[in-house]
């Protein structure tokens, strides 16, 4: 029989996990803890515990060309930014293209994941599941962990001294669904990232009054980039990013300041971040806004009364009536044991974001525990094709030795998790990159140079999308050469439905 897989959750990462275990003749189980698949982009009216919750109105930050699986191109009439709904038609799509559905348990969550007695030799791994209030317990080869961390969420109330006291309500961002809650309101959003911002926007629509906390600032990227073109179209290339990480320190954090200042002065907005290298926010509203007088930026929060706020370095107090703590997630395993993956301060210590580094054998995996500044779903994808290889024990030039060795020395990794957030470190094609060349799957630009000029020329200058790594090696896809060729017509497809009379193109 072949090896048999647990995949946790039927979201993005479980979806293309069980994908890439059936392209490489591993048997798949995936258990899907509600009726469905979609994950985090299945929005629900109610918010269910153990799962994550979207507001209606996301839409995804990265376009469909820059997010699309490596060998499934998303059709040409969907828009460039995808609302959630039809973000969820494609994982449909894909799970019908793919014949997934087969492979998934719903209903089913899963108990525990022990480690057997015999691990050490067999590798293998006790699964308890329940369903209907049964339990069952599977014995299985290898898991994979797609739960991803946008359902525990992480509310410090202990940062904010008088919370306590506060007379109005608040709420973490993971409570949001609508605006109505906030008319005619004063309102304090707390956090600056993509959901802080996206909620303080809409919320300005109907508020009296809505004031965004931010300790530490941020870079403001927005969809429309550069010529109206998606920004990381523009941003993600393999040029920008040679540029990126070969110029001297210096000059690269100068690139990137003159980058994201080139639209407005992140200073003279309040927003110029602390640290160089925060991962920037996607909103195209903000600067607008700010400059309207709908929402105010502050500095972090110093005291909270019984209706008002007291920042740092403000003298005056704030009035408010409602408080959204967009403070994000915790990442957590409740179905693993510590000794499985240990997780501080927000972050789990995994080899290269994917292997727990404390056990013997590699056959249990993280998939999609990542931010990359850039389409998340090329990066899962990666990761699965990597790990399903390394479950097979295919040599794949991870150096598996030196990867046992610190495991048994159990040298820390933990300098590469602590930053998760770096944006130059982690750089998303410099990590994709790396994965690929696990597997024999980084194009190789020199001899496409010579064999296909256009697509190398396209590789190089054009943006970096998925459909790159399925040029070559293991899982090549016969259809990748075209999807590079013609990724600016599916963008251009949906946006130019009208075309004046006088352009003869």
């Amino acid at each position: 029989a072949g090896m048999r897989v647990a995949v946790v959750g039927a979201g993005i990462s479980g979806l293309t996990a069980t994908k890439c275990c059936l392209d490489e003749g591993l048997e798949p189980t995936c258990f899907e803890q509600s009726q469905d698949i979609g994950g985090l982009w299945r929005y629900t009216e109610h918010i269910e515990a153990g799962r994550p919750s979207l507001y209606p109105s996301v839409i995804s930050n990265t376009s469909k060309e820059m997010s699309a699986f490596s060998d499934f191109p998303y059709p040409e009439d969907f828009p460039v930014f995808l609302p959630n709904a039809r973000l969820l038609d494609y994982l449909r799509l894909y799970a019908k293209h793919f014949s997934l559905q087969e492979h998934i348990k719903f209903g089913t969550t899963v108990v525990s994941i022990r480690k057997r007695p015999d691990f050490a030799t067999t590798g293998q791994w006790d699964v308890v599941t329940e369903a209907d209030g049964k339990q069952m317990s599977h014995i299985f080869d290898a898991v994979m962990v797609c739960s991803g961390n946008f359902s525990e969420p992480s509310l410090p109330l202990h940062c904010f001294p008088g919370i306590e006291r506060f007379q109005g309500q608040y709420f973490h961002s993971r409570q949001y669904k609508h605006p109505d809650v906030f008319q005619g309101k004063r309102v304090l959003v707390v956090g600056m990232g993509n959901s802080g911002v996206d909620i303080a926007v809409e919320a300005s629509r109907v508020a009296k009054k809505v004031t965004i906390s931010t300790g530490r600032g941020a870079w403001l990227l927005s969809r429309v980039f550069d010529h109206g073109y998606p920004w990381d179209m523009v941003f993600n290339t393999r040029l920008m990013n040679l540029f990126r990480n070969n110029l001297p320190g210096v000059l690269s954090r100068r690139l990137i300041n003159y980058m994201v200042n080139q639209r407005f002065n992140h200073e003279n907005y309040g927003l110029q971040p602390e640290n160089r290298y925060f991962p920037p926010v996607l909103n195209d509203d903000l600067p607008s806004y700010i400059l309207t007088g709908r929402i105010t930026i502050k500095p972090g929060v110093k005291e909270i009364k019984n209706n008002s706020v007291v920042f740092h370095n403000c003298p005056e107090e704030e009035p408010i009536d409602i408080v959204v703590f967009c403070t994000g997630y915790n990442v957590s395993f409740p179905f693993l044991e510590e000794t499985v993956i240990k997780v501080e301060n927000k972050h789990a210590s995994l080899y290269k974001y994917v292997f727990p580094t404390q056990l013997q054998r590699p056959t249990l995996a993280v998939i999609g525990l990542i931010k990359p500044l850039g389409g998340i779903m090329p990066v899962i994808e990666l990761q699965a094709r990597w790990v399903t290889r390394v479950f097979k024990g295919k040599k794949v030039n991870m150096t598996s030795l030196a990867y046992q060795n610190t495991v048994q020395t159990g040298e820390d990794f933990s300098h590469l998790c602590t930053e998760r957030h770096f944006l130059l470190k982690i750089d998303w094609l410099v990590y994709m990159d790396m994965l690929a060349s696990f597997i024999g799957a980084k194009p190789n630009l020199l001899r496409l140079l010579v064999t296909d000029p256009q697509l190398a020329l396209t590789v190089f200058f054009g943006p970096c999308s998925a459909y790159q790594y399925r040029l070559e090696g293991p899982g090549r896809w016969e259809g990748a050469r075209q999807a590079i060729l013609t990724q600016w017509d599916r963008i251009l497809k949906p946006t130019r439905t009208r075309v004046p009379a006088s352009s003869s193109s």
